[in-house]
């Protein structure tokens, strides 16, 4: 469980900076330069998702149970999971669900661990899934607060991106749902 709290501060503490520490990261930013700054911001992020992964890992191995959740959950979870992928590539394909969602990254980080809370009640689950939505509310908090572009250069905003985010998206969730996620995960979502 250590290593799993370790990378959460790690990752979702970098994915902080700018929301809890902007002049930090203006600080860092003109020390390291841009290409050192997004080094370094890489490298901390990297760290901290493999100690996730590793310590979400171990785990499951000897979970502590805060709740069983009802096994009707499962339909809800599959229900949130439908927008997850369709937001989570608007956030790069710009069009009408790009503009809908506003910060559709979030909005697919906020359904994706809300899902997730759904269906799993060890604390592992609770601190990985929670973690990670607490995180996305304050990001978007933080988001709305804020003034300027952001940084990231967009493809052109066009309705065939809209096609892509749908289709594409469902492809992914049905990927993920019959393929990926036992493969990955080692949890069989359908069945």
């Amino acid at each position: 469980m250590t290593l799993l709290v370790i990378g959460l501060v790690l990752f979702l503490g970098i994915h902080s900076i700018r929301i809890v520490a902007d002049p930090l990261r203006m600080k860092l930013l003109a020390a390291l330069g841009p290409v050192g700054y997004k080094g370094f911001y890489s490298v901390i992020s990297l760290v901290g998702l493999v100690l996730i992964v590793i310590g979400y890992g171990q785990a499951r191995l000897e979970p502590t149970w805060l709740y069983y959740p009802p096994p009707f959950l499962r339909h809800l979870n599959m229900l949130l999971m439908l927008l997850v992928f369709p937001a989570l590539l608007a956030a790069y394909f710009p069009g009408r669900i790009q503009n809908l969602l506003k910060h559709p990254m979030l909005v697919a980080v906020k359904a994706w661990a809300l899902a997730h809370l759904l269906v799993n009640g060890t604390l592992a689950a609770v601190l990985l899934f929670g973690g990670f939505l607490v995180w996305a509310v304050a990001d978007r908090i933080s988001v709305k607060r804020r003034s300027g572009p952001g940084s990231a250069p967009q493809l052109p905003r066009t309705a065939l991106n809209d096609v892509i985010v749908v289709i594409g998206g469902l492809g992914l969730y049905v990927a993920f749902a019959f393929w990926l996620h036992p493969i990955l995960f080692g949890v069989s979502v359908m069945g």
